[in-house]
């Protein structure tokens, strides 16, 4: 995954890569996301057949070639040309699910038509609500099974990359901007030919066609910061179908959401890139997968770059996990071939990391074969 990080590193203009690539303000949780993955040890069963392991398992009620499923990752068309769709056909071939942002630049109707498989829509619950409703009513006319509400973005987090390179969508070049595009002709000739990427799903949205805004300023401006319990609550009475909710990190709030009526609790800390200085996701894993017992399932994301951190979630009780980045690294480096590239390294990896396991069943794994740092390893007193 690190040499498909570095291709798109080496194709990409230095703002855009900085925006995929960032977190918030000291990205403390952004790299202690990683630490946390790499504390984990494993404990390795010996003497079992592992001659056929079979990846396939059950994520939210239907069936999927592996525990894993495609994050919402916004704004990536400034990556690659319709980036949103690359990623969402190389999921549906791979037979996992695929979840499109709010901020992405296709839109809801374009993916429905264009990629096939499981669709999932993430929404931001917005001020507007009429604009809200709409984007749903949308989702569900395009046959799209889950909804997932991000629950983690009361307002936008400060990016201090973003802000120090003036990244913005649609982009607009300043001279230090323009320098780094010309520098990258390939990438420019690419986003030339396609034209400039929106945010297809927001067009009409007050405040986002402002020109000089970063994109957390622009989202986080139309959020809904008053949106709570009972907010929650009319919005599961109107959504037909699954409903998911993203960003939890608390077992309490895990709780109450399960006995709300949700279908699948979605652990993350939006990627490290809202509250700097939250919880690495998979450190508050274990917390919110005892609350909920066998109720509902969890899902994970936040620092997952290898088939290991796969492996060592779904022990630690996760349904499935969420990739964003690797992905979006693989199609901002070659498009579709290498959002699918990503995926295969991902299930390799997991594959081969149930072999030396002794775990040749996705249903098998369990907290026995981890190792968990102290808390003295994690650093807390």
């Amino acid at each position: 995954m690190q040499d498909l990080r570095e291709m798109a590193r080496k194709r990409l203009p230095r703002a855009v890569f900085d925006f995929f690539d960032g977190g918030s303000e000291d990205e403390c949780t952004l790299r202690d996301n990683r630490h946390a993955f790499e504390r984990m040890r494993l404990a390795p069963r010996v003497l079992v057949d592992v001659s056929n392991v079979d990846l396939t398992t059950t994520i939210v009620g239907a069936p999927a070639a592996a525990p894993m499923l495609i994050a919402p990752t916004g704004a990536i068309g400034s990556g690659w040309p319709q980036a949103d769709l690359a990623i969402a056909r190389a999921a549906a071939k791979a037979g996992l699910p695929y979840t499109l942002s709010t901020t992405a630049t296709s839109s809801i109707e374009a993916i429905a038509e264009g990629a096939g498989g499981r669709l999932w829509f993430q929404l931001y619950v917005l001020r507007d609500r009429d604009f809200t409703n709409r984007l749903m009513a949308r989702a569900r006319d395009a046959g799209y099974e889950a909804l997932v509400v991000t629950l983690d973005l009361a307002t936008g987090g400060k990016r201090e990359r973003d802000l120090s390179n003036g990244f913005t969508v649609p982009l607009r070049p300043n001279w230090r901007l323009a320098a780094d595009f010309l520098g990258h002709p390939a990438w420019l000739w690419h986003m030339l030919r396609a034209g400039a990427p929106r945010f297809e799903n927001l067009d009409g949205l007050e405040g986002m066609a402002a020109p000089d805004a970063s994109i957390a300023a622009k989202v986080g401006q139309n959020l809904d910061a008053g949106f709570d319990w009972q907010a929650l609550r009319r919005l599961r009475e109107a959504w037909p179908r699954k409903l998911i909710v993203k960003g939890v990190l608390r077992g309490d709030d895990a709780q109450q959401l399960a006995e709300l009526g949700v279908d699948a609790i979605w652990v993350s800390n939006h990627g490290g890139r809202q509250l700097d200085g939250s919880v690495a996701a998979v450190d508050a894993l274990t917390d919110v997968v005892r609350a909920v017992g066998s109720r509902i399932p969890v899902i994970l994301d936040s620092g997952v770059r290898r088939g290991s951190d796969v492996l060592k979630a779904v022990a630690s009780g996760a349904q499935a996990v969420a990739m964003g980045r690797a992905t979006l690294y693989g199609a901002s480096a070659a498009g579709e071939a290498g959002a699918a590239r990503a995926l295969d390294i991902l299930q390799e990896e997991l594959r081969r990391a149930m072999q030396l396991c002794g775990v040749p069943r996705i249903a098998e794994l369990g907290p026995d074969i981890l190792r968990l740092p102290t808390s003295a390893e994690r650093g807390v007193r």
